[in-house]
């Protein structure tokens, strides 16, 4: 019996650079930037030494319905804002509820709801926290709420690998599809946490951007004058579909998903391994499972988060794994528009790879001032034509605790 192909039939997006999927691509094609200063008081209140973030383009309690949106903390708003875009791109699937599945992830997951929730605790007393915390709260919550609203009753997983979870929700999903468990699965991840607390944590780290006077041209991957990343929010789905089931009803194949690789580096809980073995290990179990060669691949998304450290340990995985033939595939490091959406970053990067692949052009790598030696991809500031032929791309998503996760694509 052959291995069931895994197709992409829906995507869905809310974005610091847009609303959609379409309007998140159209902006980062004209190189935008979602990055802002933070209009809080909060910033001035706990003195933050980063004062911007790349929020969300649209509210997601401006999308929802009132009495919906109360009862989702926004990490889960903006789970059920991208599928529902994405349901309804992939023409609304009619499934068996027992064939559809929900593979979701998050890094965090309902961070405002908790701390909002100590917060009442500690002014007001337990009689005034709310009796929905904990179902708001909890990492699986996104997954609950889309399986409940889609009817989805194979399964709902989550998965909770820091910035790889999106990416690893794909593969994950692949997998679950061609082990028969569903016939449609809908994948993807989401975060809303752009808090006091972790931007606090992620400073205190040397992690993030301190670009305070300059937040538009703050994450600068591959860029020699880098200094950390961008904190960004939102969340993207695909729907996936084995293609036996995807061509009976009609549907359009944006692309298909090939492959997938996720290892372990068992080297730090925050840094990844210099040496790239455990990412350059995600790439080629990707490749292999698709059946494909690394003189295929035709576009790479990086996951380059614009960290001193980060970005050239990235290179010398991808260098280990192409050789020198790495210096001459088109790469986007998409996060320089978008920040980093920590565990949403993987899906909305995979619908950016999936477009590039479809419509042959790889976006652009905006604020770039000078490229680092050390991080010589090709990257360009201007959208990339990828040629006429046959795509293959690969989108690399590492986290910490050592998490990475490659999803394959091939154009249709």
């Amino acid at each position: 019996m052959s291995t069931p192909r895994i197709v992409v039939t829906g995507i869905g997006a809310s974005s610091p650079i847009g609303g959609t999927a379409p309007e998140s691509w159209q902006a980062l094609l004209s190189g935008a930037s979602g990055t802002r200063t933070l209009e809080y008081d909060w910033v001035e209140q706990y003195q933050l030494p980063v004062t911007f973030a790349a929020q969300a383009a649209v509210r997601p309690d401006t999308v929802l319905e009132r009495p919906i949106a109360k009862r989702l903390d926004p990490s889960s708003q903006f789970a059920l804002v991208a599928a529902l875009e994405a349901w309804k791109d992939a023409g609304e699937p009619e499934v068996d509820p027992e064939r559809l599945g929900v593979d979701f992830a998050t890094g965090i997951g309902g961070l405002w709801t908790l701390l909002d929730a100590w917060d009442t605790l500690r002014e007001k007393g337990p009689r005034r926290v709310l009796p929905m915390t904990v179902p708001m709260l909890m990492p699986n919550s996104a997954a609950g709420n889309l399986s409940l609203h889609f009817g989805a009753r194979a399964y709902a997983r989550t998965v909770a690998s820091a910035c790889a979870s999106s990416t690893e929700s794909i593969v994950n999903a692949v997998e679950h599809l061609r082990d028969g468990l569903a016939d449609v699965a809908i994948a993807g991840g989401t975060e809303s946490v752009i808090h006091p607390v972790t931007i606090a944590s992620f400073a205190s780290m040397q992690a993030l951007s301190k670009r305070n006077d300059s937040p538009e041209t703050a994450s600068r991957p591959g860029s020699i004058d880098r200094d950390g990343f961008v904190m960004g929010e939102g969340a993207a789905v695909l729907i996936l579909e084995t293609e036996e089931h995807a061509k009976a009803r009609g549907a359009r194949i944006y692309a298909e998903v090939v492959g997938g690789g996720v290892t372990a580096d068992s080297y730090h809980i925050t840094a990844n391994d210099p040496e790239g073995t455990g990412a350059a290990r995600a790439v080629r179990m990707a490749l292999e499972a698709a059946g494909r060669s690394v003189d295929e691949v035709t576009y790479i998304n990086a996951h380059a988060t614009s960290t001193p450290v980060g970005d050239p340990n990235e290179y010398v995985a991808l260098k280990s794994v192409f050789g020198d033939r790495i210096d001459e595939i088109p790469v986007s490091a998409t996060k320089a528009s978008t920040g980093h959406l920590l565990g949403g970053t993987g899906a909305l990067e995979a619908i950016f790879t999936i477009l590039a692949i479809q419509e042959r052009v790889a976006p652009p790598t905006i604020n770039i001032t000078e490229q680092d030696p050390a991080v010589p991809f090709r990257l360009s500031g201007e959208p990339t034509p990828l040629g006429a032929g046959d795509q293959l791309a690969i989108s690399n998503s590492f986290g910490f605790g050592g998490h990475n996760a490659v999803a394959a694509f091939a154009s249709v």
